[in-house]
C-alpha cells in the first residue's frame, strides 16, 4: 500500500487569501488569534489516528507560538516552510522570496530545533509567472516543493504543470509534489481544503484511489482554522469569500478522521526522498 502524504498549511484565519484584500497585515496582531488551539486539535486527531504528517508553517506563527513548533516536532511530525506571512509568490521578485524564504526557516528551525528541507507556497502560487522559484528553492537547499496546483483556480492555478512528482530544474536535486487533483461533474479541483470541506468525502477518497493505482502517493492538504467552527466572523468580506471559508467547518473534523482511516498517510519528506531517488 502506497503512503499518501498528509500536510497541514498552519496559518490562523485572518491569514488566508480570500481575506487578503480585506484584512490588512498590520492589524494581524490585534486580531484574536486561534492557531495555536486549532494546531493542537490538529496534532489530538493526528495522535489519536497515529499517523504523522508535514506542517507547512508560517514563520510569522513560528516566532510567536515557538512552544506550538515545538511540539509539532516532538510528536514526530515534519516542519515544513509555508514562508513568512502568506504572502503570495508571484507578488515578490526573486530577491524579495530569497529574504521571505530565509527569514521564515530561522524561525522555524529556531522554534522546532529540526531542518526544514519541505516548501509549501501560500496559495499554491508558483506557476508561470515565478520561472526563478524553483531555481532560488534548490540554491537555498530546499529538498521539495509542494507548491503546484496544475489545475485553473480563479486564486492559483499552473494546469499546464505536470500531475505527478518531477524535476523543476534538471540539474538540482529539487523535487516538485504537485497537490493531487480530483474530479467532479467533469471539473478538476485540488484534493483538500475548501474542495474537501465542501464536498462529500468520496471526491477525495477516488482521487487517492485513482493516485495509488497510478503508482503515485497523492499529496492532501487542509488547514488548522478548518477545524474551528466558533472563529470570528468577517461580515465585510466579500459573500464568495465568506462561503468559501465558512462553510461546513463543523463537518471538517469527522470528514478527516473518515479520510485518515481509510488510506496510508504520512510525512511529505519521506515522499519526497522516495521520488527524489525514482528521479534519478
Amino acid at each position: 500500500m502506497l503512503v499518501n502524504g498528509l500536510s497541514v498549511d498552519v496559518e490562523d484565519w485572518f491569514q488566508v487569501g480570500a481575506f487578503e484584500k480585506t484584512i490588512a497585515r498590520d492589524d494581524w496582531d490585534g486580531l484574536e488569534h486561534r492557531v495555536e488551539a486549532n494546531t493542537d486539535r490538529v496534532l489530538a486527531l493526528f495522535g489519536a489516528a497515529g499517523v504523522h504528517a508535514t506542517f507547512f508553517t508560517l514563520g510569522w506563527v513560528a516566532k510567536r507560538y515557538p512552544a506550538l513548533i515545538r511540539r509539532i516536532a516532538e510528536a514526530g511530525h515534519e516542519v515544513a516552510s509555508h514562508g513568512w506571512a502568506h504572502q503570495r509568490v508571484f507578488t515578490m521578485d526573486a530577491k524579495a522570496f530569497r529574504a521571505d524564504l530565509a527569514d521564515a526557516r530561522a524561525a522555524l528551525e529556531d522554534a522546532s530545533g529540526t531542518r526544514v528541507t519541505g516548501y509549501r507556497a501560500p496559495s499554491f502560487s508558483i506557476d508561470r509567472r515565478t520561472p526563478w522559484a524553483h531555481a532560488e528553492l534548490a540554491e537555498a537547499g530546499y529538498l521539495y516543493s509542494s507548491s503546484i496546483a496544475p489545475i485553473r483556480h480563479d486564486h492559483y492555478g499552473w494546469p499546464e504543470a505536470p500531475r505527478a512528482a518531477f524535476r523543476p530544474i534538471a540539474d538540482a536535486g529539487l523535487v516538485e509534489l504537485p497537490i493531487t487533483i480530483a474530479k467532479v461533474a467533469g471539473r478538476e479541483i485540488t484534493a483538500g481544503g475548501g474542495f474537501f470541506r465542501l464536498l462529500p468525502n468520496g471526491v477525495t477518497d477516488r482521487a487517492v484511489r485513482r493516485a495509488n493505482a497510478e503508482g503515485t502517493s497523492a499529496i492532501f492538504y487542509f488547514h488548522p482554522w478548518e477545524v474551528d467552527p466558533g472563529q470570528p466572523r468577517m461580515a465585510n468580506a466579500p459573500l464568495k469569500s465568506r462561503l468559501r471559508h465558512y462553510a461546513r467547518l463543523g463537518a471538517m473534523a469527522g470528514k478527516l478522521e473518515r479520510l485518515i482511516a481509510t488510506h496510508a498517510w504520512g510525512r511529505i519528506d519521506a515522499i519526497a526522498a522516495r521520488e527524489a531517488e525514482r528521479l534519478q
